[in-house]
């Protein structure tokens, strides 16, 4: 059986009203399975302008009309507006998700706060972030967390080594194109088991080479014509495929069916693995098409 493994990153309280209900209604629609990744703390996602300094950020925001997937409000929390605690306010709704049915884990604590610091920052930084979310995650649901995606693809080293060390089974944190071990610059093992996102976004593919919310399906239904050996990893986003891009997302659903793919969500995906047969790899800062600044990315696998 061909799989496709749907990871939903929720970076927004709008996105965890809105889009996130809409979501899990077309999921089920298409019975299909996915991994909710919330962010659980603040939302900050006014102190996001800062990125207007990136090189290709501008482009970017031209291209995909942030103010409109995002709001005139949500842009100003955490600048003029006071950020809203997501995980506190929208605990009911989160809960939810996992009684639909689907895997739930940690996108976050704060959104913008991970994106644009945890490169640069040391291990007790790295760790106070961390425990804010895994703590949020086990007062809402009960239960610890057992699997993570990182906000923006933004990771340090402390984080992967982390995230073995909080109980999590296996991540979601790079770009990649098959399962594998990270590990470190002396090649022991780091952390847990990571499935990288293997297809490129709808924010990185609209307004470049004419894709348009109305025909963009048919470039990935064209990278997923071909199956992957160990299956395709999306990354989709409830900002996006779950409001105004959810007719998009409608008939990506309907073509990967057609495709003969079962669409899962990444904890079944890595159920199907071998840990122990993963190839071994560094995790490399890099940039790649339509997305600006760099992000963590599967580097080449290296000798045991």
């Amino acid at each position: 059986m061909k799989t496709l493994a749907l990871k939903i990153d929720v970076d927004t309280w709008r996105g965890t009203r809105e889009g996130v209900p809409q979501l899990v209604e077309i999921l089920k629609r298409h019975q299909a399975g996915a991994t909710f990744l919330f962010s659980l703390g603040p939302d900050h996602t006014g102190r996001a302008i800062k990125r207007v300094f990136r090189p290709g950020f501008l482009s970017k925001v031209s291209r995909t009309s942030v103010v409109e997937h995002y709001g005139i409000r949500t842009l100003l929390y955490g600048t003029l507006l006071p950020g809203p605690d997501i995980g506190r306010r929208e605990a009911a709704l989160l809960r939810s998700v996992r009684d639909d049915g689907f895997e739930v884990g940690i996108h976050c604590w704060d959104h913008i706060k991970w994106q644009d610091y945890v490169a640069g920052k040391d291990a007790a930084w790295t760790r106070a972030e961390m425990q804010k979310a895994v703590a949020r995650f086990t007062e809402v649901f009960g239960t610890p967390p057992r699997t993570h995606g990182a906000a923006g693809w933004q990771m340090n080293e402390a984080a992967y080594a982390l995230q073995k060390e909080f109980g999590l089974d296996y991540a979601s944190d790079g770009r990649g194109d098959c399962p594998f071990q990270p590990v470190d610059a002396q090649g022991h093992d780091l952390g847990v088991p990571q499935l990288p996102s293997t297809l490129p976004t709808l924010d990185e593919l609209i307004g470049l080479d004419g894709w348009t919310a109305d025909n963009v399906h048919e470039h990935l239904l064209a990278l997923t014509a071909a199956p992957s050996e160990h299956g395709h990893v999306y990354t989709l986003h409830a900002e996006l495929e779950g409001m105004k891009l959810l007719a998009t997302f409608d008939r990506l659903l309907a073509g990967w069916k057609a495709q003969g793919y079962k669409l899962v969500s990444t904890a079944e995906q890595f159920a199907a693995l071998d840990p122990a047969t993963l190839p071994r790899c560094r995790v490399l800062m890099g940039e790649i098409p339509g997305r600006s600044g760099t992000l963590a990315l599967q580097g080449a696998a290296i000798s045991a």
